[in-house]
């Protein structure tokens, strides 16, 4: 499978709404031409992960520029619209929003006053609270909207999402997508390293069999406060860690993780060295039982200046791939204990029966990485608020107070419920339906 990692895209409204008063623009269209060319070379791209700040200052209208020329990316690298992966930076939070509340404002200090050591129980009865857990992700409400279509969007009992991908030889890449920016902006002012906080909530990262752990993060870890902590988790627990944040395009190869920093799409133009860039990055899984490896194929490219177009960053010896090799050998599922129903973390999760009498749960979200299961998703939110509405109340997907919630979080409780009880089927009928 070949990925195309791409961060820091900056649409600026309203420069953004206007090609020809853009100045990111051309920027925007080099890359696009030289992943053009790179497509015909490599072949055509699996998925899209975008490393955040997809906005400037997380206006509605900004997403919508930035979803055009997303589709576009999704066209031209042959990538099904339906593997797209997002994860909100700071700049997709809405700081006039924070600014404007004090009960936000008294929310983020509170946890942040709190010791390191006890800052996880602190941040979870914030989230876990009805009204203080959704003031705490009011600030990404643009955000949710333009996530959601992707399965991407977050909420206070779900700041993280995850999902699957099959590649080769019986390994699936579990992507996590993880949220940085629970307390970013606080004040309405900008962020500062150590200064966030990802918290033990959002790194269980469970080792699933066969399974090869992805994680995509906006802030690396330097910036945040239990940075250290998360270091451990992630080197122990995933494969591939993806960050953003810095625009700084960097590469870390151990024998068994990789590590890349993005640098971004669209930097500030008055940054030195002015260094626009992405990354393509290949992964095959190779060989049999013990011996199976992931084989990891990084190529980095950047911008020049003079002449304007974009190249390839080269190895110490002169070649435009960096390579890496994991053992994942394979291993044998772990059965559940009878009558025991398995738990993800922080989703809406919840034990059904099945005609054999035992109380089983999928894990319902990482389902949501099939491909067929996206594309519904995708038309899903392609439908209108009321008929969105009309096919959960009409399968029974909604509980009681849900309609209060705002909608990325109300309908993705719905489909991810849809998912456990396996009547994903009906939903794609009633979708079905509302589109003839």
């Amino acid at each position: 499978m070949l990925i195309l990692h791409i961060s820091d895209i900056h649409f600026k409204s309203p420069e953004c709404l206007d090609q020809w008063m853009d100045p990111d623009s051309s920027i925007r269209t080099r890359l696009m031409r030289d992943l053009t060319e790179q497509v015909q070379k490599l072949g055509k791209v699996g998925a899209i992960l975008i490393g955040g700040d997809v906005a400037y200052k997380a206006a509605p209208d900004e997403y919508q520029a930035a979803k055009i020329w997303i589709q576009q990316l999704s066209d031209i690298s042959g990538c099904p619209k339906e593997r797209i992966f997002v994860v909100p930076g700071n700049h997709d939070v809405d700081r006039a929003i924070i600014k404007g509340s004090v009960q936000i404002q008294n929310a983020q200090h509170a946890i942040v006053s709190t010791p390191l050591a006890n800052r996880e129980w602190k941040l979870k009865q914030q989230l876990g609270d009805e009204t203080t857990g959704q003031l705490l992700l009011q600030s990404h409400s643009a955000y949710n909207e333009f996530a959601a279509p992707f399965g991407c969007q977050i909420w206070p009992r779900k700041p993280f999402w995850h999902q699957d991908i099959s590649l080769e030889n019986g390994v699936s890449l579990r992507l996590y997508g993880l949220t940085s920016t629970l307390l970013s902006g606080r004040d309405g002012n900008d962020d500062k390293e150590r200064d966030l906080y990802l918290s033990p909530l959002q790194t269980v990262l469970d080792p699933a069999p066969n399974t090869v752990n992805l994680v995509l993060c906006h802030h690396p870890i330097e910036w945040l406060a239990d940075g250290d902590a998360v270091d451990d988790a992630l080197t122990a627990r995933a494969a591939l860690h993806v960050f953003g944040h810095k625009h700084k395009q960097r590469l870390v190869m151990d024998s068994s993780y990789v590590r890349f920093a993005a640098a971004a799409v669209n930097p500030s133009r008055d940054e030195k060295p002015y260094d626009p860039g992405y990354n393509l990055i290949r992964l095959r899984v190779e060989g049999v039982g013990a011996e199976r490896r992931l084989k990891v194929e990084v190529r980095q490219r950047r911008m020049q200046d003079n002449p304007e177009r974009f190249i390839a960053i080269l190895n110490n010896q002169g070649q435009d791939v960096f390579t890496s090799t994991i053992l994942v050998p394979e291993e044998v599922d772990i059965p559940a204990p009878a009558g025991v129903a398995v738990r993800a973390p922080l989703t809406v999760s919840e034990p059904h029966e099945h005609s054999s009498g035992v109380l089983t749960v999928q894990d319902a979200e990482a389902t949501m990485g099939d491909e067929d299961t996206r594309d519904l998703l995708y038309r899903f939110w392609n439908l209108s608020s009321s008929q969105r509405r009309d096919i959960a109340a009409s399968l029974g997907l909604l509980k009681e107070g849900e309609m209060r919630l705002p909608e990325p979080e109300r309908y993705g409780r719905a489909l991810i419920r849809a998912a456990e009880l396996q009547i994903m089927n009906k939903v794609a009928a009633e979708v079905a339906k509302m589109e003839s």
